[in-house]
C-alpha cells in the first residue's frame, strides 16, 4: 500500500516537473519570440527612418539655387521611398543594408550651405550662377551650347569677360514703403513681392548708389512710393542708364501722376550730390499693368537722352531705347557678327530688328547700301539721329515690320545680300524667314539671346535652303544662365534642305 501511494506521488512529481518544464519552455520561447519579433520591428523602424532621412537629404538645396536639380532630387526620393517596404529588395536595390543598419538611430549627414556672395540671388532669379565660379560657368555654357547647336554647325569657343561683374549699364529699381519707409529693389523671381536691394552684384555700382540716394531723400520731400493694391502714392520705379563711354547718366523717374511736387527743388537736391548726372526725365505711368515705362515723359534736367560710343561710333540712347546691357562684350559681339558678314563694299545689307541703328550703322562703313527696319518708331528717331551724328550718308531707315516689309522688297523685285537679324529671345517667325528667303539674302547673320529659340528657327531656316556654318558664343550676361549667340547661314538651295 505504501509503495503505491510513493509510486502515484512519484508519478504526480514527474508529470507536474514535466508540465512546470513545458511550461517553463513553452513561456521562454514566447518570451523569446516577443523578443526577436520586438528587435525586428525596432530595425525595420529604424531602417524605415533611416530611408526618410535619405528621402529628406534629397531636399538640401543646391548650393547655385537651380530649381531644377531639386525636383529631379525629389523625384529620385520618391522612387526610394517606393523601394523601401519591399523588404530585402531594397537592400538589393541600394545595396547599403549593412550601411543603413550601422547608421541607424545618428542624423543622416546633411550637405554643407553655401553662404551666397547676394543674400536674395536664390529668390529675385537674376543671376542663377553667381555662386558659381566663373571658368564653371564658362564651361557649362559652352557644353549647351554644343548641345542645342553642334547639330548644325561648328560651335566655336565662348567668349568670356576678363571682369565678370557690375557690367549692366542699365539699372532698374521698383520703389515701395515697408515699416513706414521708402524702400526699393526687385521683384522675387515670378511674384509682385518687393526684395530689397541695396546693391548687385551684376548692376553699375554707380547706378546703384544714385538709387539708394533717391531712397533716401523721398521723406525729407514728403514723395510717397506707389502702392500697386491701393493705387495711391507717386514715384514707381527709377530707371538709371550710364554710357560706358562718355560716363553720361540718364535718371528716369516713373510716376503715377503728371503731378510731382516741388520737382525743381527735387531735380537741383539730387544733381548737388550726384553732380555727374547729365539728364533726368519724369516717365508718366499710370497704367495698372507690369510695364516699367509709360508713353509720356517730360524731360526735368538736360536733353533728356545720353550719348555712348561703340565700335567707334556714337549712339544716342532715350529712355525707352534698345541698347545692349553689357558695352565691353557687345564690341566684341558686333566687330564679329560684320566679319562674319563677309562685307566688300558692293552689297547691299538689310538690318531687321535694327533699334537705335547699332549694327547697320556700323556695318556701313563697309557696305554699298544699308537698310533699317524697325517697327518702334522712338527707337527708329533715335536711328536716324544716329546716322546724321556719325556722318552716315549709306544708309535708310523704315518704321515698319520686318517681315512686311521684306515681302514689299520681294514684289518690287528688290533683293538683299545680307541680313542682319537680332529678334528678341522669343526668337523670330516662319513667315519673317520666308521672308527672308524671299529677298533672296546671300548671307544671314542671326545674333541671338535665346538659345533654345535659336536652336528652333536655325531648323526652320533650313528648310527654306540656308545652311548654319559656325555658331560664336559670347557671355554678354555672366553669373546668369543666358547666352548670346552669333550663327552665320549661307543660301545653298536644295542642298540645305536635303541635309535637313
Amino acid at each position: 500500500m505504501k509503495e503505491r501511494i510513493v509510486a502515484g506521488i512519484e508519478r504526480r512529481q514527474s508529470g507536474e516537473k514535466r508540465q512546470s518544464g513545458e511550461k517553463k519552455w513553452s513561456g521562454a520561447k514566447r518570451q523569446s519570440g516577443e523578443k526577436k519579433w520586438s528587435e525586428e520591428r525596432k530595425q525595420s523602424g529604424e531602417r524605415k527612418q533611416s530611408g526618410e532621412r535619405k528621402q529628406s537629404g534629397a531636399k538640401v538645396e543646391r548650393p547655385f539655387g537651380r530649381g531644377d536639380w531639386s525636383e529631379k532630387s525629389a523625384g529620385r526620393g520618391e522612387r526610394a521611398e517606393k523601394s523601401f517596404g519591399r523588404g530585402e529588395r531594397s537592400e538589393k536595390t541600394f545595396g547599403r543594408s549593412d550601411r543603413a543598419e550601422k547608421s541607424a538611430g545618428r542624423p543622416a549627414p546633411r550637405a554643407p550651405k553655401v553662404k551666397s556672395l547676394c543674400p536674395i540671388s536664390r529668390h529675385c532669379g537674376g543671376c542663377q550662377y553667381l555662386d558659381m565660379p566663373y571658368a564653371e560657368q564658362l564651361k557649362r555654357k559652352q557644353s549647351e551650347m554644343q548641345q542645342l547647336l553642334g547639330g548644325f554647325c561648328k560651335v566655336h569657343a565662348i567668349k568670356g569677360m576678363k571682369d565678370p561683374l557690375h557690367y549692366r549699364n542699365k539699372v532698374h529699381a521698383v520703389f515701395g514703403y515697408r515699416k513706414g519707409e521708402a524702400v526699393s529693389g526687385v521683384y522675387e523671381s515670378g511674384t509682385h513681392n518687393l526684395l530689397l536691394v541695396e546693391s548687385c552684384m551684376i548692376e553699375d555700382q554707380k547706378a546703384d548708389e544714385i538709387i539708394g540716394t533717391i531712397r533716401g531723400m523721398l521723406k525729407s520731400f514728403k514723395i510717397r512710393t506707389y502702392d500697386e493694391d491701393s493705387g495711391y502714392g507717386l514715384l514707381r520705379h527709377v530707371l538709371i542708364r550710364r554710357g560706358f563711354t562718355t560716363g553720361q547718366i540718364m535718371v528716369v523717374l516713373v510716376t503715377a501722376s503728371p503731378v510731382f511736387p516741388s520737382k525743381n527743388n527735387f531735380v537741383k537736391a539730387l544733381r548737388d550730390k550726384h553732380p555727374e548726372i547729365t539728364t533726368i526725365v519724369q516717365n508718366l505711368n499710370n497704367r495698372g499693368t507690369s510695364m516699367v515705362l509709360g508713353d509720356k515723359e517730360h524731360v526735368l534736367y538736360g536733353k533728356g537722352y545720353i550719348e555712348d560710343e561703340l565700335c567707334g561710333c556714337r549712339f544716342r540712347i532715350s529712355p525707352k531705347s534698345f541698347y545692349q546691357i553689357n558695352p565691353v562684350q557687345t564690341e566684341h559681339l558686333y566687330e564679329k557678327a560684320i566679319a562674319l558678314a563677309g562685307l566688300t563694299g558692293e552689297e547691299t545689307v538689310l538690318d531687321a530688328y535694327c533699334g537705335i541703328g547699332t549694327i547697320g550703322i556700323i556695318a556701313s562703313r563697309k557696305a554699298k547700301q544699308v537698310i533699317g527696319v524697325e517697327l518702334n518708331q522712338d527707337a527708329v528717331r533715335d536711328a536716324v539721329q544716329n546716322a546724321k551724328c556719325n556722318g552716315i550718308t549709306n544708309i535708310r531707315f523704315f518704321s515698319n515690320d520686318a517681315t512686311q516689309f521684306m515681302l514689299q522688297m520681294a514684289e518690287s523685285g528688290d533683293t538683299a545680300d545680307v541680313v542682319f537679324m537680332d529678334p528678341p529671345r522669343t526668337g523670330s517667325t516662319e513667315e519673317f524667314i520666308r521672308a527672308v528667303a524671299a529677298v533672296k539674302a546671300r548671307r544671314v547673320v542671326y545674333i541671338s539671346c535665346g538659345p533654345d529659340t535659336l536652336a528652333r528657327d536655325l531648323e526652320v531656316f533650313r528648310k527654306a535652303g540656308y545652311q548654319a556654318k559656325e555658331a560664336w558664343p559670347f557671355d554678354l550676361f555672366p553669373m546668369t544662365a543666358h547666352v548670346e549667340t552669333i550663327i552665320l547661314m549661307t543660301y545653298c538651295g536644295d542642298k540645305a534642305k536635303n541635309e535637313g
